[in-house]
């Protein structure tokens, strides 16, 4: 099985950027944590912060993967342009935030990803990812 995370927008700045809302560890200590857990799983990582780079990871990996797991920051709230991504794909794809978004700024709690996206995990930290690689493998 494979699966492709995607981490959008200023997620490149995990363990720094806001360590109250989104933990004090970088995305690539946790992803080694997330590997051992799930060996018979390839599990590949990209972040860009940069829409179309996005799109182009996205469709470049999507008739080909087993699923990915998306945090698309603040495109989450903007993009029609990811969804339309997404619904094109062949491989289901998880919407993913590290912090519980309804809890927050008014603008956040909207999506324009999820009504294409198989599911959608919040608020539970990294461990969102986890538990969308959970769902993935279990769908």
């Amino acid at each position: 099985m494979k699966i492709q995370i995607i981490n959008g927008p200023n997620l490149n700045l995990l363990g720094t950027r806001e360590p109250g809302i989104y933990g004090s560890s970088t995305f690539e200590d946790y992803l080694v944590k997330l590997r051992a857990q799930y060996p018979d799983v390839e599990i590949d990582y990209y972040q860009s912060n940069i829409e179309g780079c996005l799109i182009d990871k996205m469709q470049e990996v999507g008739f080909s993967v087993d699923g990915i797991v998306l945090n698309a920051g603040a495109y989450t709230h903007t993009s029609i342009a990811l969804q339309d991504c997404i619904r094109s794909l062949k491989a289901p794809v998880v919407e993913v935030h590290i912090s519980n978004v309804h809890k927050r700024e008014e603008f956040r709690h909207h999506s324009m990803i999820s009504c294409a996206c198989l599911g959608v995990i919040c608020g539970f930290g990294l461990d969102s990812y986890r538990l969308a690689i959970e769902a993935i493998v279990n769908f």
